[in-house]
């Protein structure tokens, strides 16, 4: 039977008749006549050709064909009223408390887009949590977590891939005036670097690309920190060398703060992804921050 030959409306009134097991019971329900409800379900089962009930002067049961059907229908025509349900949520506008958990060197990054979107949906609030800890999204009550490299295992969240920044070199300008010219990897051997120390206590090497190649390289480490907005600032004083993303580095090359050196060495980071607690459906509110997480890290931002 093809699927233009079954009608909704027909499927529905029998899945009426199926809960109530009765016709006029189903008819009255639907607000129709029990002659059309019975017409519906005759035009079924000439469809399947099969009889969906057992019909009596007293009972109106279904048949074993009639329950296996009973049952795919009821659980289509729920499925169709769910999508209904969230359509029209998609069309409502957002408003509410949209509660974030963001790596801190991402904060000043993503503030320009966001406070785009709260201009443009006052009713949505946002609180911000920007720290580089390894946060439970859902014990921790959060709507989005973004998390740059590994996954939790775990298939009670969902999952969206914003994107794969590079690993990039900078310096000050005021560094680099001190330090001469650094043309090649070999010429950071010796040079000051702000190292970034890992969950696991240790002090994260530098990845770099040469000749095609990515390999790790231990620079001399004038201060280690576990704070990836600390590193930032400590780069834009003069500190030394970091090594960061270039979607966090973005703006202070904008604005001169920050140098990109040797893009050549660059090197592939981890991915970044956005985890959403599962629920039975998205609030709007949710769903409007995650939609403009996706497009602001398919576009960055020009300078």
């Amino acid at each position: 039977m093809s699927r233009e030959g079954m009608g909704l409306s027909d499927i529905g009134m029998f899945v009426a008749v199926a809960e109530h097991a009765n016709f006029t019971r189903a008819a009255q329900r639907l607000g129709t006549s029990k002659s059309n409800v019975g017409k519906a379900v005759q035009r079924l089962e000439a469809q399947l050709g099969t009889r969906l009930f057992q019909r009596t002067t007293r009972a109106v049961r279904l048949t074993e064909d009639g329950e296996t059907y009973f049952e795919a229908a009821r659980a289509a025509l729920d499925g169709l009223s769910e999508a209904h349900v969230a359509l029209a949520a998609r069309r409502a506008e957002p408003a509410g408390r949209v509660r974030m958990d963001l790596p801190v060197g991402f904060g000043q990054f993503l503030m320009p887009m966001l406070a785009s979107l709260r201009a443009s949906h006052p009713k949505v609030t946002l609180e911000l949590s920007l720290n580089d800890r390894q946060s439970d999204p859902v014990a921790d009550g959060w709507d989005i977590v973004v998390r740059v490299g590994a996954l939790p295992a775990t298939g009670d969240m969902l999952v969206r891939r914003l994107g794969t920044p590079r690993f990039g070199l900078y310096a000050s300008p005021g560094f680099l005036a001190r330090s001469g010219p650094l043309d090649s990897i070999k010429d950071l051997c010796g040079q000051e670097a702000v190292i970034y120390r890992g969950h696991a206590g240790r002090p994260i090497p530098w990845a770099v690309t040469e000749c095609g190649h990515q390999s790790d390289l231990a620079p001399k480490a004038g201060l280690v920190l576990a704070d990836g907005r600390a590193m930032v600032d400590a780069a834009i004083a003069g500190m030394g060398i970091v090594q960061i993303f270039d979607w966090m580095a973005h703006p202070h090359v904008c604005m001169g703060t920050l140098v990109h050196l040797l893009p050549e060495a660059d090197a592939d980071g981890p991915p970044v992804h956005a985890l959403i607690p599962l629920g039975r459906r998205m609030p709007p509110k949710t769903r409007l921050v995650l939609d403009h997480l996706i497009e602001f890290f398919r576009v960055p931002p020009a300078c």
